[in-house]
């Protein structure tokens, strides 16, 4: 058996380029970071996004002064900024003080759903 053959198909295999999915570069507010109040989060991701499958999800985790707070998801609008790879989430007033958590889910033209989330704190 000749491994030069299987080599070469190896590095040709290799060489292909990866289907990508898109990932998330940059939130704000930041993960696991305090920030201010705000009526506002974005999520920046690698690639453009599908709008129609595209979504997110913020989530108050926890409440000053209230320990028995169950999650309580709050109302925002999701959608796509002009460049069509920032997800942006906004809300009627600014988000109380507290622990968060967004839950997002994407689809770029490679048709395949990426979700995850991530945590954060306004003080």
């Amino acid at each position: 058996m000749r491994i030069a053959p299987l080599l070469a198909i190896a590095a040709l295999i290799a060489a292909l380029p990866a289907s990508a999915h898109p990932r998330l570069l940059a939130a704000t507010p930041a993960a696991n970071t305090a920030a201010a109040p705000t009526a506002r989060v974005q999520l920046v991701f690698s690639e453009r996004l599908v709008p129609q499958f595209s979504g997110a999800e913020v989530v108050m985790t926890g409440m000053p002064g209230m320990k028995m707070h169950g999650p309580t998801r709050l109302p925002g609008k999701a959608g796509l900024a002009e460049n069509g790879k920032t997800l942006v989430v906004t809300f009627a007033k600014p988000l109380p003080k507290g622990s968060y958590r967004v839950d997002w889910h994407v689809v770029s033209a490679d048709t395949h759903r990426v979700q995850g989330n991530y945590s954060f704190e306004i003080r």
